[in-house]
This record gives C-alpha cells, sequence and structure tokens, in this order.
C-alpha cells in the first residue's frame, strides 16, 4: 500500500488551500491508497473520519502534526489534545500510555545553518536529545528540495532510525510528490501504528520515474 503519511486541509489547517474531497481526489487519481490527515495541533474525531471513509470510499488515517519545543511531531495513536503536548517528554509519555508513535517531521527546518555543509549540520543536528523520544524520521518530504532531503536522509542513517515520506500538502499541486510504502494492508490507525513500529515500510519519492 502507498500512503501519503502528511497532508493538511483547511478544516485543521490555517495555512492550507486543501478541501478534503479534493485531496481524496487527487490522491485516488494519482495512485495512492490512503491518506492521513495531520492537521496543526487539531484533532480530528474519529466518528467524522469514518463517515469520510465511507462517503469517498477511501482510506484516511486520522493523526496531527504538533508543534513542540523540539519541532513538527507527526503523531498516531491520540485523540484529544491534552495541556503539555508541546513538550516532547510529555507528548512521549502520552504516546507510551496508548501504544502510539510519533515523527519527526521536515528536521531539517531550522536546523540548517548557512555556509555549514549537510555533513556538519547533520553531524551536529544529531546530538540532539528528542532523537531518545522520536521513533521515525520523514526523509522524504514533498516540499524540501534536494539539499533539504539528503540532510533528512543522512541524518536517518547516522542514527539508525527509518524514514518515511509524505507531501507535507498545503496545496493540490503538492501531491502526488512523497509517500511512504507499507509491504501489508492498512486499514485503520492501529493497523497504521503496528507496520510503523514493525518497520514494514519505506519512503518512495512518486515524482521520480523508475
Amino acid at each position: 500500500m502507498i500512503i501519503d503519511l502528511h497532508t493538511h486541509t483547511l478544516v485543521g489547517s490555517d495555512d492550507s488551500y486543501i478541501d478534503i474531497d479534493e485531496l481524496v481526489e487527487k490522491a485516488k487519481n494519482n495512485g495512492l491508497d490512503g491518506v492521513c490527515i495531520t492537521d496543526h495541533d487539531w484533532f480530528w474525531r474519529h466518528s467524522t473520519i469514518e463517515r469520510l471513509c465511507r462517503e469517498l470510499d477511501f482510506l484516511i488515517l486520522p493523526g496531527v502534526e504538533m508543534n513542540t519545543e523540539d519541532g513538527h511531531l507527526l503523531v498516531f495513536g491520540l485523540d484529544r489534545f491534552i495541556f503539555g503536548m508541546h513538550r516532547t517528554g510529555f507528548l512521549k509519555r502520552a504516546l507510551d500510555e496508548v501504544g502510539g508513535i510519533m515523527i519527526l517531521a521536515h528536521p531539517y527546518r531550522r536546523n540548517m545553518y548557512y555556509g555549514e555543509s549537510v555533513e556538519d549540520s547533520v553531524k551536529r543536528y544529531s546530538q540532539r536529545s528528542v532523537f531518545e523520544l522520536v521513533d521515525i524520521i520523514e526523509t522524504h518530504n514533498g516540499r524540501a528540495t534536494e539539499q533539504h532531503s539528503r540532510f533528512s536522509q543522512q541524518l536517518s542513517q547516522r542514527l539508525g532510525l527509518k524514514g518515511t515520506g509524505g507531501s507535507d500538502a498545503h496545496q493540490l499541486s503538492d501531491i502526488p510528490s512523497c509517500a511512504t510504502v507499507f509491504e501489508r494492508d492498512i486499514s485503520n490507525v492501529q493497523e497504521l501504528i503496528t507496520e510503523l513500529k514493525a518497520g514494514r515500510f519505506r519512503p518512495v519519492d512518486l515524482r521520480q520515474k523508475t
């Protein structure tokens, strides 16, 4: 299965221009098998997501992109905001209680210094304590430059953390770009978390013809 793990809609992200119906149609027409809605600090009701899946006949999985002291984290397994989630340690404990998972999104943002080589940036940033808490790194982001992608992928390799892909779509033209290929079928969030924890996935850049 090919699932875009990182998308935004105009319902929960004030910087997105995408209606969820348009998002699903674009994803369907471009060979995706599912999308994760990860609006900024916004939790979709599971009942709403289930209704949309039925109405649109497509796999839609709820997540959230949390703004924390360590940057943006894609979170799966939580269904409501709890004060303190801006602290990564607090967020990690909340996820552990429900068996959830978190992915460090677009790690290159504000972590590549001007005049510093990608290699030196990776070496410096890899010392951060956040990597004791995150499970996975987003290595393929649809809005990243080639240099950004190289940073994220080298970071993943240096730390021995697996990488995922997502479009980080804020407008329809962002799809298709990056996504994640799963070895097994997924039909709900719990199965997504299970496959992520098992490492049965790989990132893919859908803009590159093979």
